[in-house]
């Protein structure tokens, strides 16, 4: 098929990166290698941090003249046969697909939509009940997580869904021999505000209830709250954490192959790529059993999941893997095990495959 791809959370050329970013790319290799011609149909970023009315309105007047630029090329050329859409919801709606679609008849699917009731705050409650139009209008909105895909069905009984977990990034070099240094740790996440910064904190308390053990923190990853993330470990001895900034996908798998452990408390994390990198590195991850994380990390089999805010659990689940050697090297078996052949590529490609087939038909 030819297919209009559109992610207006945050367009795949975007300098900052971000697991939004990556699996929109993901997406587009994955359409791609199935064979469809897909093009990146515009860079219209509809993000509202705030449900501003009079922001709002900028970003509906914007859509209409893109949507009139692309209706006309359109009309001028074949128009596509489907319009894939990443990531709709309440702060980045999608202006362009549904009305391009109705005009000129074609299919309509998104992926990673979500929908929240209590967001129904002024131009908010505007986004949203253009979302939900959407998702009715789909002939498939495809699911990451559980929680998401139950939450579309409790809005709209009849929405149509069909799940693809999280997967991998084809280019992820993933041959690489696994080599972990005992007491060894490892994270790798962005320093923002929010959640990210809420998971650094807990980090590093949970290490405060563990100096009585042999260990040494890699921390990857920059942003604007670096300066208070390295306040937050400050008072570590020194050589215990070591901060690298940002790092290339090849270093960093290097960084994880050397690790025994992979910790990222993951405070209402949407499911989080780098848990299933760090896995098909051959290292467990410890985290918390909160918002789509267990779609990425299974419990007992992959890695360990604790009670979402309870800092002493989390710090006991560190422990319990730094002292038990044998236990860390079975759930590391697993973990690698279940990224590299469950959640690969390929395998991922395959699931797109079968769900654009059951649901788009093309005459």
């Amino acid at each position: 098929m030819k297919i209009a791809f559109h992610a207006p959370l945050k367009p795949v050329d975007h300098p900052v990166p971000s697991g939004d970013r990556l699996m929109a790319l993901l997406l587009l290799s994955a359409l791609e290698a199935l064979g469809h011609q897909v093009s990146v149909i515009s860079a219209l970023r509809t993000y509202l941090k705030e449900p501003d009315a009079g922001r709002y309105a900028d970003l509906v007047q914007q859509a209409s003249a893109e949507r009139a630029q692309i209706a006309k090329l359109w009309r001028d050329h074949r128009a596509p046969d489907l319009f894939f859409c990443y990531h709709p919801y309440y702060k980045s709606p999608d202006l362009l697909g549904p009305p391009l679609c109705r005009e000129f008849g074609m299919a309509y699917v998104t992926a990673e939509s979500s929908y929240s009731e209590r967001r129904n705050i002024g131009a908010w409650a505007d986004s949203q009940a253009l979302v939900k139009k959407g998702l009715d209008l789909a002939a498939v909105n495809i699911c990451f997580t559980g929680r998401d895909r139950q939450g579309l069905i409790d809005i709209t009984p009849s929405t149509i869904t069909a799940m693809l977990p999280p997967f991998l990034d084809q280019r992820l070099p993933i041959s690489l021999v696994a080599t972990p240094e005992r007491g060894r740790l490892i994270t790798a996440a962005m320093m923002r505000d929010g959640n990210k910064l809420e998971s650094y904190l807990m980090l590093a308390a949970a290490l405060e209830q563990l100096g009585d053990l042999d260990w040494r923190l890699d921390i990857v990853g920059d942003g604007p709250m670096r300066q208070t993330v390295e306040a937050a470990f400050a008072h570590f001895p020194a050589n215990r954490v070591m901060f690298h900034g940002l790092k290339a996908r090849d270093d960093l798998a290097a960084m994880m192959a050397r690790a025994s452990i992979f910790l990222w408390p993951g405070c209402r994390e949407a499911y989080g790529l780098t848990y299933l990198e760090a896995q098909a590195a051959g290292i467990p991850v410890v985290a918390q059993n909160d918002g789509g994380v267990p779609e990425v990390v299974i419990a007992d089999k992959t890695g360990l999941l604790t009670a979402p805010g309870d800092i002493t659990a989390y710090a006991t689940a560190i422990r319990s893997l730094l002292t038990d050697e044998s236990r860390r090297t079975t759930l590391a078996k697993g973990a690698a095990r279940f990224a590299r052949e469950e959640r690969s590529f390929e395998a991922a490609t395959a699931r797109l495959g079968n769900i654009l087939e059951t649901h788009v038909h093309k005459d």
